[in-house]
């Protein structure tokens, strides 16, 4: 591994863990020892990368997928997880290492589209569900059928999403875990909602609510620690603004105003922007800028093409109004302090 590209992943997963737990390049995790042998993949390398792979996850949700963090998941998957199969794995070992590799591709593949570079972004996501089918791991499968679905839905191909999200509960109806069959429900809600379905939808979200509330929270996998009633709350005002149900989109936004900003950085932001568009829409140009203004004080500090193309919706709807100073002054503020990627 090159100095830069080190340096990109000790700083994404917090440093010495991961450095005295890995090889110093590559090309040592197929070294054979003086002997001959190959010395055998050990627990802590592969305990280091899960510890890595949730910093990742948490440095993309605080600071987009252009940020240093988000990045370093293609790095760790192509520099450390991959060359590990080149030495001997226990059978339980190597199926975790499977995870890993599917969830750091699937990470890949998301700061990919957050970045705006979707043909990148379906790549990793093939890999990664390579990997979860690798593993014979239905909550990986699940999820990154469910991730692949939720790009479709949000490129303005709801037909595609919910083809995927069709394979997601599929393939995951019996064995994945509940609270990844209720994330997968709350894709089809959003896939529904992009396509004008209501009906539909909302049928979509009482499921997945539902199940979000039987889940227990000691069965589901680290990597959907994020998924909470917030989080399901912050997709759920998106719905029912897409819809054009302005009255539910305010409610579902009150039940989400728990995300903490400093950790959901990204989410917070682009919802405060959804919001702001469903109060333009009912008329109130005041409350709309209002929370314009709050969603650029948060996304000003994450690296996301996605968020800013939500501030841009945003930006169109207010242009009609630009001869009124505070409308003015707000566009004014998002060309100074959104016009490039944060950092």
């Amino acid at each position: 591994m090159n100095r830069l590209n080190r340096r990109i992943v000790l700083s994404a997963a917090g440093g010495s863990a991961l450095s005295a737990a890995l090889p110093a390049d590559d090309a040592i995790a197929s070294r054979p020892s003086p002997s001959g042998a190959r010395h055998q993949v050990r627990q802590e390398e592969v305990e280091a990368l899960r510890r890595a792979v949730a910093a990742v996850r948490h440095g993309d949700s605080r600071h987009g997928g252009g940020s240093v963090q988000a990045q370093a998941a293609a790095h760790l998957l192509d520099q450390w997880a991959l060359p590990l199969f080149g030495r001997p794995l226990p059978a339980g070992r190597e199926h975790e290492l499977c995870v890993i590799c599917a969830e750091l591709a699937r990470l890949a593949g998301w700061a990919a589209l957050d970045t705006g570079r979707h043909a990148a972004a379906l790549r990793y996501f093939d890999r990664a569900l390579y990997w979860a089918r690798a593993a014979d791991d239905a909550d990986a499968i699940t999820y990154v059928l469910a991730t692949m679905a939720l790009h479709a839905a949000l490129y303005r191909r709801p037909a595609a999403a919910l083809d995927l999200i069709q394979s997601a509960l599929g393939s995951g109806a019996h064995h994945a875990s509940t609270r990844v069959l209720a994330f997968a429900r709350l894709i089809e809600a959003r896939a529904h909602a992009r396509a004008s379905d209501g009906r539909a939808a909302g049928t979509a979200l009482g499921a997945a609510e539902r199940l979000l509330n039987a889940a227990r929270p000691d069965a589901a996998p680290e990597w959907l620690d994020f998924f909470t009633h917030p989080r399901l709350a912050a997709d759920a005002a998106e719905i029912h603004r897409d819809l054009g149900n302005i009255r539910a989109c305010f409610a579902w936004h009150e039940q989400a105003e728990a995300m903490a900003p400093n950790a959901f950085t990204r989410s917070v932001g682009m919802r405060l922007v959804v919001v702001a568009t469903a109060h333009l829409k009912a008329g109130d140009l005041e409350q709309s800028l209002a929370l314009g203004h709050r969603s650029v004080d948060v996304l000003q500090r994450v690296d996301s093409r996605r968020a800013r193309e939500y501030v841009l919706r945003l930006v169109s709807g207010l242009t009609p109004h630009r001869d009124l100073r505070p409308v003015e002054a707000f566009l004014t503020r998002v060309r100074h302090e959104l016009s490039a990627p944060a950092g």
